[in-house]
């Protein structure tokens, strides 16, 4: 059970971001803080870390641009969901990431957390792609660097309490839901009131 909501809380935290979920796993292995499955220590590599880390600074400043964020979410929604799956399968211990037979890796279930992952991730990816281009024409662009900043932070947590206590990431998962209604009602009274204003 723990292992579920370790894997729930990296793939929604990597539907926000895709990067910070991903290098954290792979410090956090690197320092011996955590093991990740024989399959899955490539995320430790020096190298990997190093792109990692260079795709990361290149999403924390796209995603605080306005336009720029939403054609980044655009980009990102098959990068996403990819990292979803692949942290979600680390997250609970999947052995296999190469496929070396299609047939074995669909056969043996071996899919199922990266599918479940993938999903996940996406899910989160589409509600902060609904929210994103809203909030920036109702601010004038002014909520693109608040929200992004908010979400990055929020993945970071999400990520630290699936990795040390990841009985929380319920309620962290709760609270992203009640996160996203708050904003997304809250664009919709300021946009109400600029529009009786305007009339």
């Amino acid at each position: 059970m723990l292992e579920l909501l370790t894997g729930t809380g990296l793939a929604a935290a990597a539907g926000l971001n895709a990067y910070i979920p991903l290098i954290v796993m792979g410090l956090a292995a690197r320092f011996e803080w955590i093991g990740l499955p024989s399959g899955w220590t490539w995320l430790s590599n020096e190298w990997v870390l190093v792109i990692i880390g260079v795709l990361l600074v290149v999403e924390i400043v796209a995603d605080k641009v306005p336009a720029v964020d939403s054609v980044n979410d655009w980009i990102q929604t098959v990068v996403r969901p990819a990292s979803g799956g692949i942290v979600f399968a680390g997250g609970v211990g999947t052995e296999t990431v190469a496929v070396d037979d299609p047939e074995s890796f669909f056969t043996s279930g071996a899919w199922i957390p990266i599918a479940l992952g993938i999903g996940l991730a996406l899910l989160v990816h589409l509600g902060k792609m609904a929210v994103r281009p809203v909030a920036n024409l109702a601010t004038a662009g002014v909520a693109a660097p608040v929200l992004s900043t908010a979400e990055d932070g929020v993945s970071l947590v999400m990520v630290v309490l699936a990795l040390v206590a990841p009985i929380l990431v319920a309620l962290g998962l709760l609270l992203m839901v009640v996160g996203f209604v708050l904003v997304r009602r809250d664009i919709r009274r300021r946009r109400r009131a600029r529009e009786a204003a305007a009339a």
